[in-house]
């Protein structure tokens, strides 16, 4: 590849020769070395414009990047404004070759600009593959046109409601993205410029190659000029040898690039640096007449699109994002570049912080020693200088003993990174982006890269105002907190978070602006237009439980309203099981945050008096999947009555004096439901058994009349069948039946002498019920089950006549003993009035919030 000078314009030692042409740069998207050679060229070859592969209706936010709160990575986000959720990314880090230039052009008060296809075309484009067809059409190369194909430059990223790889369309698939561009997603696969050009030079290996010819690299070794010529003359070969591979994006995208180069030229003369996907430099060499290229350009589809800037993070910088032009280690891309000398000796060091802050023990010897053995490996392996693999050849075996977990957390704190951007508060920004802004500030809940749990506290203000942000962000569909199961407390006024800031949230962001130009406005707008779309009651009740959440009070009338229409209307007793649990749970939200629920507990309890009439018919003659669908069913509504009685009570839910007449009776009412549906022999056994198994636990049936009824299943005349998912129903599915077995020998007995008697043919078919039913238990349940049934019948107590017959307990509750426990649960609840006994009644913790109650038994 000799002879490249006269082909970049410049001649020997990077003069610039009369006449030569501009000055092209073929760069490798997000790539070090080519970052650090691009600012060597422009040092030594001084234009007086730098033009840069990119949307050009961006060009009025390239000020934007000299902010001194502008800190990359970032990214710029085109939408359409007519839809938002059809948008473009074009991610840039510190270390990207365009990011370089802009810099250079600020620092230098040399003007920059984008030559890319616009993104009003490109968005467009993306549109008509969707099959929308295009919004407008431009006749003519449109240079006011907007936008481009969710591509591009430093590899866009297209999202049209999924996202898409815009690097990955052209005819290099990840190699094109990687040596910077393509648009498309929906054109053939390419070959990889990369793997072909590592394939000739010996390599096994793309990045490993492109490390040891580039990024090790010094900038000022040699011609600073020879690695873009070098790189112009190999695309040259590949393009010649593989074409473009039909890709009609590339021919467009590059004519439109020729004639801004064009513009330039006539403005600036030869004096013109143009940074781009070294893929296109080739094209963009090529002499081509102006009419040729406007024809490529006419007709293109439009649509009206806004720009901004967006922080962006170093994991959606990576290929296992799904991102077309990514990188595999982007963290230790950004150390390559920002390390002034000595880069291993420094990388190591970073690793061994890190596994010091994981508790592991890492010395300065571990550090000396790896960084030795990354210089042999490198040796060994005829490299210049130790890369990536060789360091972490060198941490996996002297600082993790040669263990990949300790590896993998480097791996992805560090070769990946976390790193968050940020963007003034200069750039643009929809309405709602700014509201979001301001009251992050005010409640100090910074978006961060890392995901980090959020404990909320929601009798503090602070915590009730974050927790009603992100609900509200969630009914907008900006998914920056996923609720999380709180550690050590079952109440309510608990809340745990987990947050993540992605950069496709500021998309989502701009898709929720069409609701509102606040927070709250649009949450209240988008809940109210979810209920006049919802499909079903069961979604309506979520919804009403999202908007007590959000506190949403404008919301609630409407979403109520149509609550009870749909409840009035919906005969399926099914549907109106499934919607009662979320209903109740909404008012036991609502208690906690002081929200008036007096019209919510009134459709509460005619969704139940109703479910109470209908559910006996309802379970007649089900077959097995449909039975335990109705046996979950009747789990939720046993414990959502029993929520509504407590929520209804004295001094709770609004009542200040005693529950409404709805309520009275209620748990009543439903306990006759119950003791209906455990005789009734049309029910199915599963049905049954759960029944029993509830009016067992409340006591409203004694142990005698439950192990008659189990006897009755377990007798030789019912269906060996029907009794396996009675005991299923009894003891299964997570009600804590390996406990009560364990402690009331009787039914334990009983479920032993039944299986004992069942034939070998039924024993077949009733085996995997039953397996899936004990299989549920906690090992200790399930040794110790194992262990009374070997010791056989009368050899299970720890003395004869013993009631409970089990070692270790009595024949009946101990009150004395029950009672001694009570001061030290007073303690935990705050409720200690300084008195050293207690009375043995329950008054002052019956006064106590049920939900520390509840969270202390958990």
């Amino acid at each position: 590849m000799s002879g490249s000078g006269e082909a970049s314009g410049l001649g020997a030692h990077g003069r610039r020769t009369a006449g030569a042409g501009p000055l092209l740069l073929g760069v490798r998207h997000h790539g070090p070395g080519s970052a650090r050679a691009v600012r060597a060229a422009l040092d030594a070859a001084r234009p007086r414009v730098v033009l840069i592969e990119g949307p050009p209706e961006a060009d009025a936010l390239i000020p934007l990047a000299a902010d001194e709160d502008m800190r990359p990575p970032v990214a710029l986000l085109a939408h359409a404004v007519d839809e938002p959720g059809r948008s473009a990314f074009w991610p840039l880090a510190e270390f990207s070759p365009e990011w370089v230039a802009i810099r250079w052009a600020l620092e230098h008060e040399v003007p920059a600009r984008f030559i890319d296809l616009p993104a009003t075309h490109t968005l467009a484009w993306g549109r008509d593959e969707a099959g929308e067809g295009p919004s407008d059409r431009a006749d003519e190369p449109a240079a006011e046109a907007p936008e481009p194909s969710g591509s591009e430059a430093p590899g866009g990223r297209a999202r049209d409601g999924t996202e898409e790889s815009a690097d990955g369309d052209a005819a290099l698939g990840d190699g094109d993205a990687a040596l910077g561009d393509g648009p498309g997603v929906h054109d053939a696969v390419r070959v990889d410029p990369l793997g072909v050009l590592a394939e000739a030079a010996g390599y096994d290996d793309p990045e490993r190659w492109w490390e040891d010819v580039v990024e090790h690299r010094s900038a000022g070794q040699g011609d600073v000029f020879e690695p873009f010529t070098v790189l112009e003359e190999a695309m040259e070969v590949l393009r010649e040898t593989y074409g473009t591979g039909g890709h009609d994006r590339d021919l467009v995208r590059e004519a439109y690039m020729r004639l801004q180069v064009r513009a330039a030229q006539r403005e600036f003369g030869d004096e013109v640096a143009v940074v781009c996907g070294a893929w296109h430099v080739p094209a963009l060499r090529r002499k081509s007449t102006v009419a040729a290229d406007k024809a490529l350009l006419k007709g293109l589809p439009k649509v009206k699109a806004d720009l901004t800037w967006v922080p962006w993070t170093y994991r959606r910088l990576s290929r296992r994002s799904g991102y077309g032009a990514g990188i595999d280690s982007p963290g230790w891309y950004g150390h390559l570049f920002g390390a002034p000398d000595r880069p291993v000796e420094r990388w190591l060091t970073k690793v061994a912080g890190l596994l010091r802050d994981e508790d592991r023990i890492v010395s300065s010897a571990h550090v000396i020693e790896a960084v030795r053995l990354a210089e042999t490996l490198a040796a060994m392996r005829g490299r210049p200088l130790p890369g990536l693999s060789e360091t972490t050849d060198a941490v996996r075996a002297v600082m993790c003993e040669g263990s990949d977990v300790p590896l993998a957390l480097v791996h992805d704190r560090l070769v990946v990174g976390d790193v968050l951007g940020e963007v003034p508060q200069a750039a643009p920004a929809v309405p709602l982006q700014r509201d979001l802004d301001r009251i992050q500030r005010r409640l100090r809940l910074k978006p961060e890269a890392l995901e980090r749990e959020l404990e909320l506290d929601l009798r503090k203000e602070n915590d009730a105002e974050r927790s009603r942000l992100l609900h509200r962000l969630r009914l907008l569909g900006v998914a920056w907190g996923e609720p999380a199961a709180s550690r050590g407390s079952t109440g309510t006024f608990r809340e745990t978070w987990r947050l993540r800031w992605e950069p496709e949230l500021s998309v989502r962001v701009a898709e929720a602006g069409v609701w509102g130009t606040t927070v709250l406005a649009a949450a209240t707008a988008k809940a109210e237009s979810d209920a006049v779309s919802a499909s079903g009651l069961a979604d309506v009740t979520a919804l009403a439980e999202r908007c007590l959440l959000a506190e949403l009070p404008d919301a609630l009338p409407t979403v109520m309203q149509i609550l009870a229409d749909r409840a009035a209307l919906d005969a399926d007793v099914g549907h109106l099981a499934q919607a009662l649990p979320a209903l109740v749970r909404s008012l036991r939200y609502g208690d906690v945050r002081g929200t008036d629920t007096g019209a919510l507990q009134e459709v509460a309890a005619g969704l139940a008096e109703r479910v109470f009439v209908g559910l006996p018919p309802a379970c007649a003659a089900l077959d097995a999947e449909a039975a335990e669908e109705m046996r979950r069913h009747v789990d939720a509504v046993h414990g959502a009555v029993g929520l509504l009685v407590e929520v209804a009570a004295p001094g709770r839910g609004g009542a200040d004096e005693e529950p409404a007449p709805a309520h009275r009776g209620l748990r009543g009412r439903w306990q006759a439901v119950l003791k209906v549906l455990s005789l009734r022999d049309s029910v199915p056994g599963v049905i049954r058994g759960r029944a029993v198994r509830l009016l067992l636990d409340d006591g409203e049936l004694a142990q005698d009349e439950a192990a008659r009824l189990m006897g009755l299943v377990l007798s030789p005349g019912t269906e060996p069948g029907d009794a396996a998912a009675w005991i299923e129903g009894f003891v299964g599915g997570g009600s804590g039946g390996g406990m009560l077995l364990v402690h009331d020998e009787r039914l334990l007995g009983l479920v032993d002498a039944w299986l004992t008697g069942v034939s070998a043919e039924a024993f077949t078919d009733v085996l995997p019920l039953l397996r899936r039913t004990f299989s549920a238990y906690e090992p200790g349940v399930r040794r110790t089950l194992g262990e009374l049934v070997r010791r056989g019948p009368g050899q299970r107590g720890s003395a004869p006549g013993a009631g409970s017959g089990i070692p270790g307990f009595g024949a009946g509750l101990d009150r004395d003993r029950a009672d001694a426990v009570l001061p030290v649960v007073r303690l935990l609840l705050g409720l200690d009035d300084g008195h050293d006994g207690h009375d043995g009644h329950d008054d002052d913790l019956a006064c106590a919030d049920d939900n520390d109650l509840a969270g202390v038994a958990g």
